[in-house]
């Protein structure tokens, strides 16, 4: 008995492998993307959330000013963008408030996602 050989990857003409790479590769591509995207939007909201919480700390136990806190959540923010913190001492202790625009872009998409993060500490 003759064993038949299937014919290899490169020795393939017909045009078949690149046909399909043409249909799932774009969409896997944007996958890839989009997770990339959705992860640094998680990153900068867990920094943003740890730069409110570590400043209002700081706020309520140094007893410093405003524009002390504001920058000291500045310097614990780590994310992509700059975002405003704003300090102030409401009945609920020393309240300190970040906020953020983040733009990304994909091309032509381009999408702007707000994000907020607010820590009174007594």
């Amino acid at each position: 008995m003759i064993a038949m050989r299937r014919p290899g990857l490169v020795s393939c003409v017909n045009g078949e492998t690149a046909v399909e790479f043409a249909l799932v590769g774009p969409p896997f591509l944007m996958l890839l993307v989009g997770i990339m995207y959705a992860s640094i939007v998680v990153f900068s909201a867990a920094s943003m959330h740890y730069a409110v919480e570590g400043a209002a700390r700081s706020y309520s136990v140094n007893a410093s000013s405003a524009a002390a806190a504001q920058s000291y959540a500045q310097s614990l923010y780590s994310g992509v963008s700059s975002p405003t913190f704003t300090a102030s001492t409401p009945s609920c202790g020393h309240q300190v408030i970040g906020t953020l625009s983040l733009a990304l872009n994909a091309g032509m998409a381009k999408w702007t996602v707000p994000l907020s993060a607010t820590a009174c500490f007594p």
